[in-house]
């Protein structure tokens, strides 16, 4: 399985973006627009994982999600990979501020549970994004973000950590594997709940 866990935005968020990006649309209509469905926040990347390493991963990754709180985000402006070379984008995204630390740290964590269940590790350095759209090959999208503006702007509350697998070429490119709420732990030292039914 091709996995990556993520964050996903929040209706509201994905409004604020698809609003926002409404004069680009008109603007640079042969850019591939990516669909709102398939918008996340990635937080660490595996690509192809063996399904022998599929329970320790995801032990790995449950227990490192509980080992944060939930936080605060917001999808906040526009930019372009490469950054900065607006005059060769491949990539235009919608950007994250808010507790970006907490983001970051999450990040790290996950990708060090993922190394511990016997992935190799990822060594890029993280740049939390929204991908709107995409160009090929690269062009210059200078008078794009000129005329996109400032961006959107928009609160994400982080609450869940998503495990998602990637099917390249299906209609449904993106299926959620597994999902675990920030800041839940399971209590060891308190008994199995019974049923009384």
């Amino acid at each position: 399985m091709r996995l990556f866990v993520a964050l996903t935005p929040p209706a509201a968020v994905a409004d604020a973006v698809l609003g926002a990006r409404e004069p680009g649309l008109r603007h640079t209509p042969d850019l591939h627009w990516t669909r709102p469905d398939g918008w996340h926040l990635t937080l660490a990347f595996f690509g192809e994982v063996p399904d022998d390493l599929l329970p320790g991963l995801t032990a790995a990754l449950g227990a490192a999600v509980g080992e944060h709180d939930p936080f605060d985000l917001t999808v906040d402006g526009w930019g372009v990979f490469p950054h900065p070379h607006r005059d060769r984008a491949a990539v235009l995204w919608a950007g994250i501020g808010g507790d970006t630390g907490a983001l970051a740290a999450l990040s790290a964590d996950l990708r060090a549970a993922a190394s511990a269940a016997g992935l190799p590790g990822e060594d890029r350095v993280y740049v939390p994004h929204l991908t709107v759209a995409r160009s090929r090959p690269p062009r210059d999208l200078t008078g794009l973000l000129s005329e996109l503006g400032s961006g959107p702007r928009a609160p994400w509350p982080a609450r869940d950590v998503h495990l998602v697998e990637s099917r390249p070429g299906r209609e449904d490119r993106y299926r959620t594997a597994r999902t675990w709420a920030l800041g839940w732990k399971t209590d060891p030292g308190r008994p199995p709940e019974r049923s009384t039914a």
